[in-house]
């Protein structure tokens, strides 16, 4: 078993994991924005809950809404870009399955079956 008190500081951070899964907080200034289009997770989906704030989730050149309790599929290979249209942070738990990131946040190659 593993346990962690998430802080949700600025930017992007490996919380933990497992060789199955692992979580990330992500923390993004308001105007600011994670991805774009080269940003695709090439062997790991990617589950986005948006702990506070607001947002919006561009997947494959669709908008999604985000606040407060939204819950977000980002599959395999999907590009994608996570921006804050807010005036606070906007706050998200990540999970991606298999990992898709060292622990220091470099992100890694795609996973073989």
């Amino acid at each position: 078993m593993k346990h962690k008190t998430l802080r949700f500081g600025k930017g992007f951070r490996v919380s933990f994991g497992n060789r199955r899964c692992q979580a990330a907080e992500m923390v993004i200034e308001p105007g600011g924005a994670e991805g774009g289009p080269k940003n695709r997770h090439r062997g790991a989906d990617q589950w986005l809950f948006v702990v506070s704030g607001r947002g919006v989730a561009l997947i494959k050149g669709a908008r999604y809404p985000l606040k407060t309790g939204t819950l977000l599929l980002i599959e395999h290979a999907d590009q994608h870009e996570i921006r804050n249209t807010g005036r606070g942070l906007l706050k998200t738990l990540n999970v991606y399955s298999p990992p898709a990131y060292t622990r220091s946040g470099d992100e890694l190659p795609a996973a073989r079956p």
